[in-house]
């Protein structure tokens, strides 16, 4: 199945044969350029080529502008935060396996604490409606990791779990901005 725009170029060569049949001179056309500056050079109609720098260029900011939106509707740098703490958390409790089940429990729970606010971290980015639950969770595993993972990832990852929790708690979908030029007030927010 071709494309909408390789089906207009196709369908556009097709038109444009019998006239440029009329117009070549000694294989020139009338402007002094050999063909028309579409065919077999790997352009698109809009100008972009197919694997070339502004090709390459407008598909990052593609994904840049979306990468934007996403962030902008979810608890995104609570979520960050709240891996970031999870992540130093398990940094700090990493030892043999041989040790840790030696130890029992309290060499497993670092491991646990850590995964939980790391988990507690993703969750409320892909379902932002779950963030008070998982901000609250994140936040007291957080607090657990003070007891149970070299002191919460000496304290460094206590302090980035607390953080990213309170942010999640914290955070709500931005309100829509009234009309310019409508006069309008914005409406006051009830605690």
């Amino acid at each position: 199945m071709l494309s909408r725009g390789r089906r207009s170029r196709e369908s556009g060569r097709e038109e444009r044969g019998s006239e440029e049949n009329g117009r070549e001179e000694n294989g020139r056309e009338e402007n002094g350029r050999e063909g028309n500056g579409k065919e077999g050079n790997g352009k698109e109609e809009n100008g972009r080529e197919n694997g070339g720098p502004r090709g390459a260029y407008a598909r990052l900011r593609g994904a840049y502008v979306w990468f934007r939106a996403f962030r902008r509707t979810r608890p995104f740098w609570g979520g960050v935060w709240m891996v970031a703490g999870g992540w130093t958390v398990l940094k700090f409790s990493l030892s043999s396996v041989q040790l840790i089940v030696s130890t029992g429990f309290g060499g497993v729970a670092g491991y646990l604490v850590g995964g939980g606010m790391i988990l507690c971290g993703l969750i409320p980015i892909a379902a932002p409606r779950q963030r008070y639950t998982f901000g609250l969770i994140g936040c007291v595993l957080a607090v657990v990791s003070l007891v149970v993972s070299n002191l919460g990832g000496f304290l460094l990852g206590m302090v980035l779990g607390v953080l990213g929790g309170s942010m999640l708690v914290g955070w709500g979908a931005k309100r829509p901005r009234a009309a310019a030029g409508t006069g309008a007030v914005p409406e006051a927010v009830e605690a």
